[in-house]
C-alpha cells in the first residue's frame, strides 16, 4: 500500500499546483456571488443584464465543478488508502488510474492561460481573390467549423452571411460562446489555401484558392478596454438584402471606423440600429484587441495602422492534389486525410498550436 500512498500523494501535490494557477477558488468565490445575485427577482427588471449574468454562472460552473470534483475524489481515496488493506489494493489503483487520466486531461487547460482565452470568439471567414473558386472554398470552411463547434459544444449565432452568386460565400460571421472558445479558436486565425483539381473548370485543371479567417475575442462594453470617442467615426446607412433589396425600412445599419487604424466594422443584422451599434463596438473591440496582440503594444492608443497580420499571413495549406494532405506552416503538424479535417476534426491543429 506504501507505493499507493505514494501515488496519491503525489497526484494531490501536482492538482494542489493547478488549482491554484487556474486561480479556482477564486473562481468559486466569484461564481457564489453571482449565484446570489442573479436569485434576486430585482436583476430580471434588466433581461439583458440579467442573462449576461446568467451566462457567466454557467460559464464559471463548467469550469470549476471538474476541479471540484476531482479534489473530492483525490481526498476521499487519500483517506481510504490510509484505512484499507491488502486485499483493496487492485481496486484503489484503478481509481488512481482513473484519477490521473482524468488530471490529464484538465491540465490541458493550462494552455488556454492567454488574457482572452475565457472568452467567447468572433470568427469571420472572408473569400480571397479568384471568384467563384474562393467563394466555394469559404463555404467548404465555413462548414468545417461549424462542424467543429458543433462537436466542441459550441453555442453558434450568425451575425453575417453573404453568399457567393454560383457556389459558396463571400464572408461569413459567426459569434462563438463556450468554454475558452477564443482559446481554442485563437489559432486558425490567419490566411487557409487550398490545392485541387478545379470543380468550376471545363479542363478541370488544377486550382488554388485562398480564404482569410479572422478569430477574435468578444470584448463586453463593462470591461477596461477603453476607446476614445473622437477617435471613432459612426455613419449609419439602411440594411440592403440579397440584390440591393431592403431588409427594413429604417437606417439601422451601422459602420464604425477607428481612425487611428483605419480599422472598420459594419453590421446590419440586428433589428434596430442601437443593436448594430452595440455589436459593431463588441467586434472593434476584438479587432483592436487582436491589433494589440498582434502588435505587442501596452495599449490601444499605441496602435498603429497597417502593421497587423491580415492577408500576409498564411497558415495552413489543405492539398487535396496531386496528393493528399494538411499541414499547418507555423507548427509543421500535418494529417493526411483532408476530408476528416474538412469535416470539422481540427483538433490535432489547434493542440500541436496550443503545445508550440
Amino acid at each position: 500500500m506504501q507505493e499507493l500512498k505514494k501515488r496519491i500523494l503525489e497526484l494531490k501535490e501536482e492538482f494542489l499546483k493547478v488549482y491554484e494557477k487556474l486561480l479556482i477558488s477564486d473562481k468559486l468565490t466569484k461564481l457564489a456571488e453571482l449565484e446570489k445575485e442573479v436569485a434576486e427577482p430585482e436583476i430580471w427588471r434588466d433581461v439583458e443584464k440579467a442573462t449576461a449574468k446568467n451566462q457567466e454562472v454557467a460559464r464559471l460552473k463548467e469550469e470549476t465543478e471538474p476541479y471540484e470534483l476531482l479534489k473530492m475524489q483525490i481526498e476521499d481515496l487519500g483517506e481510504l488508502i490510509e484505512i484499507s488493506d491488502e486485499d483493496l489494493k487492485e481496486e484503489i489503483s484503478g481509481q488512481i488510474e482513473g484519477m490521473e487520466k482524468e488530471f490529464a486531461k484538465l491540465k490541458k487547460a493550462l494552455r488556454l492561460q492567454g488574457p482572452y482565452d475565457t472568452k467567447d470568439a468572433i470568427v469571420r471567414i472572408t473569400a480571397g481573390a479568384g471568384g467563384t473558386e474562393a467563394m466555394d472554398w469559404a463555404g467548404i470552411l465555413e462548414r468545417m467549423y461549424l462542424r467543429f463547434f458543433e462537436r466542441k459544444g459550441f453555442k453558434v449565432s450568425t451575425l453575417e452571411r453573404v453568399t457567393g452568386e454560383e457556389a459558396g460565400i463571400k464572408t461569413v460571421v459567426f459569434e462563438v460562446s463556450g468554454t475558452n472558445a477564443y482559446g481554442w479558436l485563437r489559432s486558425e486565425n490567419g490566411v487557409h489555401r487550398l490545392v485541387r483539381l478545379s470543380p468550376f473548370n471545363a479542363q478541370n485543371l488544377r486550382q488554388t484558392s485562398f480564404a482569410l479567417v479572422e478569430v477574435l475575442p468578444v470584448i463586453k462594453a463593462d470591461t477596461n478596454i477603453e476607446i476614445d470617442e473622437k477617435d471613432l467615426r459612426v455613419d449609419v446607412y439602411r440594411s440592403g438584402g440579397h440584390g440591393g433589396q431592403s431588409v427594413n425600412t429604417t437606417d439601422s445599419a451601422v459602420r464604425i471606423t477607428h481612425i487611428p487604424t483605419g480599422t472598420v466594422v459594419a453590421i446590419q443584422n440586428e433589428r434596430s440600429q442601437i443593436q448594430n451599434r452595440e455589436k459593431a463596438m463588441e467586434i472593434l473591440r476584438g479587432k483592436l484587441v487582436q491589433m494589440q496582440l498582434e502588435q505587442h503594444a501596452e495599449t490601444i492608443g499605441e496602435l498603429r495602422a497597417g502593421e497587423s497580420a491580415g492577408w500576409g499571413q498564411q497558415i495552413r495549406n489543405y492539398v487535396l492534389q496531386p496528393y493528399k494532405l494538411v499541414k499547418d506552416t507555423r507548427t509543421g503538424y500535418e494529417e493526411t486525410d483532408p476530408e476528416a479535417v474538412l469535416d470539422g476534426k481540427i483538433d490535432g491543429f489547434i493542440e500541436a498550436y496550443l503545445e508550440a
